[in-house]
């Protein structure tokens, strides 16, 4: 695909010219996927279409590439009206899996370190979103995002794309700037709602008192349900509830 645009065949230049705005999270985050931890990626970005290219911004590419799991260090015009380009470095975290017409869209709080390298959200054995969300059959592929995008609508992302050991290390800060980001993502992908696994963030950044369940505030134009964390440490929570809170966030969103 690369020499067909014209683009270098190196490893870490890529070329997503005429990739539509909204096929863009989905193509960032397969070479996320191709890349080691710490390369640096050089990216073009653009199309001819004038409707597609006013879908995009030097802004929204760097929103993007953070949510794909790169670190940007420079975003720009390329001279050319509707192209950009890139400088970033893939970090050790996990892309979203997001795009249009998502039916609801999942946000973890972020990563741990485990997930981030075994390349799925909530991988860590003992985590029960997984056998929940199947439960509940919202997805019906254990540990496959793409399949739950691609034939479900669910979409995945994370409040804070920083991988860590344990979620106590993020600071409110952080929650906050993940909150805007993701808030302007869903204003654009416009999702039917979200569902926060893990009061922590939405207590952090909007509610303190928030209590699970659907909430008051809308995130962009989108319902919002918080639900209890899914990892093993949570023992206060049954595998059942897991499952009637997905269920519930499912029911809540949009159709």
């Amino acid at each position: 695909m690369d020499q067909a645009l014209g683009c270098s065949d190196e490893a870490a230049e890529r070329c997503l010219l005429d990739v539509a705005p909204g096929r863009l999270p989905l193509a960032l985050a397969d070479l996320h996927r191709a890349l080691p931890v710490g390369s640096v990626l050089h990216l073009e970005v653009g199309t001819d279409d004038k409707h597609d290219a006013s879908a995009m911004d030097d802004d929204r590419l760097r929103d993007l590439l953070v949510g794909a799991g790169f670190e940007p260090d420079r975003v720009g015009v390329a001279g050319a009206p509707g192209r950009f380009e890139a400088r970033a470095r893939r970090a050790r975290t996990l892309p979203d899996t997001v795009g249009a017409a998502m039916r609801l869209l999942i946000c973890g709080l972020n990563p741990s370190l485990y997930a981030a390298d075994a390349g799925v959200a909530f991988a860590r054995p003992g985590n029960r979103f997984w056998p929940a969300a199947l439960a509940a059959r919202i997805v019906s592929v254990d540990r496959d995002p793409d399949h739950a995008l691609r034939h479900h609508g669910i979409g995945m992302t994370d409040l804070v794309k920083r991988a860590t050991v344990a979620a106590d290390e993020l600071s409110t800060a952080e929650y906050r700037t993940g909150l805007a980001r993701l808030e302007r993502l869903v204003r654009w992908l416009r999702p039917g709602g979200v569902c926060f696994v893990g009061l922590a963030g939405w207590r952090a950044a909007v509610d303190r008192r928030a209590q699970p369940g659907r909430q008051a505030q809308r995130l962009g134009d989108a319902p919002v349900y918080v639900m209890p964390s899914t990892s093993g440490l949570n023992a206060r929570t049954s595998l059942g509830q897991l499952e009637g809170h997905l269920r519930a966030a499912a029911a809540a969103a949009v159709r």
